[in-house]
């Protein structure tokens, strides 16, 4: 078990972040687990869905918790009505994130688990460029560049560019960026998943992966010379293979792990194979970050039909991550 406890972020208050929060505590009663939210919503919407929450209150430089979970009250900025948004919550959504993310950096947290937050929110009501949790943990960390990598049980799938309009993916494909996506996913695997080689089968941009030049010039001019190049550096990579034959069960065992070019390219697979109870992964920080796979989902909010099965399985993703980086840190 980690020895520090986990930061979980509520989320945007009008989404179901808060319902899943009520569910932690008795599902994880062994975990030691900070909440980041507004007292006054969880307990609304714990009462709401007929649960019982006695949670303590916690604040930086109290005793962290052993086991068991806390509540670091984060104010919202408005009152907030479950199911409706309210941009006047987007700077309270933020600030949650930066308190999370600054626990993590100084130490007080082992990793972080996040419930989903509405970009549009955050946009307009705090940080008009606000364009992701991951982008803002990297800005936050002041790391150059982080990988979006997803996992459903034993498939992982990684991603080469995250939150880019279509039509700018292929200029964003260059060999310096896929260099640097390849080695931090091929890092972590090994520091993080204790992968002492990592396999990892990348997919081409293109339909065929370009079928030699015809259906697009990425692969020739980028992908290829720089798969070579990194193999020769003693990655294990193969690849570039075509996106619409690289999910068969036969190739997906021979590797640890799969680089998608782009969000749709990779993700659809990945969700239809575990929705509900996939994982998203930063790979990258100088912490550990976990969230679910799902949206805000605000006509679910207080109806009692959110699952949390996907906030369960990235904080014990979480959990188990923090674990075993504690015991590489070990003397």
């Amino acid at each position: 078990m980690t020895r520090r406890p986990i930061a979980i972020t509520a989320g945007d208050p009008a989404g179901i972040g808060p319902d899943l929060l009520a569910a932690l505590p008795a599902a994880l009663p062994d975990l030691p687990l900070v909440l980041l939210a507004d007292r006054d919503v969880l307990a609304a919407r714990a009462a709401a869905l007929g649960l019982e929450l006695p949670l303590p209150e916690w604040a930086p430089g109290r005793p962290a918790p052993e086991h068991g979970a806390v509540l670091w009250h984060c104010p919202a900025g408005a009152t907030v009505t479950a199911g409706q948004p309210d941009p006047a919550t987007g700077a309270g959504t933020l600030a949650i994130l930066e308190r999370a993310a600054d626990g993590c950096l100084d130490g007080t947290f082992a990793a972080m688990v996040t419930a989903p937050v509405a970009k549009n929110i955050i946009c307009d009501g705090a940080d008009p460029a606000f364009t992701g949790h991951t982008e803002f943990l990297a800005e936050r960390a002041g790391v150059d560049q982080v990988v979006m990598m997803l996992t459903a049980g034993d498939l992982r799938v990684a991603l080469a560019t995250t939150h880019l309009p279509l039509a700018r993916v292929p200029a964003a494909i260059t060999d310096a960026a896929l260099t640097r996506t390849l080695t931090i996913l091929h890092d972590d695997l090994r520091r993080k998943f204790a992968l002492p080689r990592p396999r990892i089968l990348v997919l081409g941009l293109n339909p065929h992966a370009g079928e030699g030049g015809h259906l697009g010039r990425e692969e020739l001019d980028v992908i290829i010379p720089t798969l070579a190049r990194l193999r020769d550096q003693g990655l294990q990579l193969t690849g570039p293979v075509p996106a619409d034959t690289a999910f068969q069960p036969d190739l997906l065992t021979q590797h640890d792990a799969v680089l998608a070019m782009y969000h749709d390219q990779g993700l659809p697979v990945l969700k239809y194979a575990g929705f509900g109870e996939a994982v998203n992964l930063t790979l990258g920080l100088p912490f550990i970050r976990t969230s679910v796979d799902h949206g805000t989902a605000f006509d679910l909010a207080g109806t009692g039909r959110a699952r949390a099965g996907s906030l369960l399985a990235a904080t014990r993703l979480a959990a188990d991550l923090a674990a075993r980086t504690e015991g590489q840190e070990s003397p």
